[in-house]
């Protein structure tokens, strides 16, 4: 049981210990933990990345590199800084965070791995692929993709077990996860969309706790659809510890308890509003009325 995995201190996996990390994090980072956490290109050449071979250090700090000029400020860095499984938990604005949020966090933590839930269509990509495959994400085979040439090779990518199911090994294995809960990219800079409950359930029937993120994108304009290449910033929140049902299986009003409390909480951190059964709504730019031509 990973809820009972959980009480058990953090040496025993024959690993660096995280805690140097947040040493580390507190002394490098102006201010301390909590500051800004974005690391100067000679942390990026210099720290240590002790749970990486390597060749994955060359490439880790070869993505941060490219990864730095998108954020402004990262807070809460302290969080993730542990060897206890967790699930992060994250809004989903642009595709180009799904590379850049898990590359900066996975480098804060020394090359300790975040298994992130990844669409199969990404593994198409060149080198995007060798990168997913190397940082272990977990294949989600669900969409069909718009082009038919492309579902004809979908078979090729469909693991033999669940995403779900693959995540709770992870968990087992004290390995930490990572979930876009709203399912899809939303550009919408003042609503999340309502969520799927995988994490919320997962949390649950694991005990594992989850870890809110909020990605935030300053100097957008006000309500205006949020841009592919936006810059933004990355706040991490305390983790929400899962209730306990003495030993009962948690019902379906108990999973969406819990994922309304995780999505609330992502709304915060992220600046923006969260409803249940919030339809998607399409954002269109205003057009120009004759009065203002």
């Amino acid at each position: 049981m990973v809820s009972a995995m959980l009480e058990q201190p953090a040496n025993d996996l024959g690993q660096p210990d995280l805690r140097f990390l947040a040493a580390e994090t507190e002394r490098r980072t102006l201010g301390g933990i909590g500051a800004p956490a974005v690391p100067t290109v000679r942390q990026i050449l210099f720290r240590r990345l002790p749970f990486m071979r390597l060749t994955d250090r060359i490439g880790m700090r070869l993505l941060m590199l490219f990864v730095r000029r998108q954020i402004v400020a990262i807070s809460g860095i302290e969080h993730v800084l542990t060897t206890q499984p967790f699930i992060l938990a994250l809004n989903h604005s642009t595709r180009r965070e799904a590379l850049v949020v898990p590359t900066a966090l996975v480098f804060h933590r020394g090359g300790c791995l975040i298994h992130f839930w990844s669409d199969w269509m990404f593994r198409l990509i060149p080198g995007l692929a060798f990168v997913l495959r190397r940082s272990g994400t977990i294949v989600v085979p669900t969409k069909r993709s718009r082009y038919r040439a492309a579902n004809l090779v979908k078979p090729l990518f469909e693991p033999e077990q669940s995403a779900l199911e693959q995540a709770r090994g992870h968990l087992a294995a004290r390995h930490a996860i990572g979930v876009f809960p709203e399912g899809t990219v939303n550009r919408d800079a003042r609503h999340l969309l309502p969520g799927r409950h995988g994490a919320a359930r997962l949390s649950l029937e694991t005990g594992a706790p989850v870890i809110p993120v909020g990605i935030r994108f300053p100097g957008q304009p006000a309500g205006a659809p949020i841009p592919e290449h936006a810059a933004m910033e990355i706040h991490i929140g305390a983790p929400l510890v899962p209730p306990s049902f003495a030993g009962r299986r948690a019902s379906l009003a108990d999973v969406a308890a819990w994922h309304a409390a995780i999505m609330s909480e992502i709304a915060r951190l992220s600046g923006k509003s969260w409803e249940p059964r919030r339809r998607r709504a399409r954002i269109a730019r205003a057009a120009p009325t004759a009065d203002a031509a």
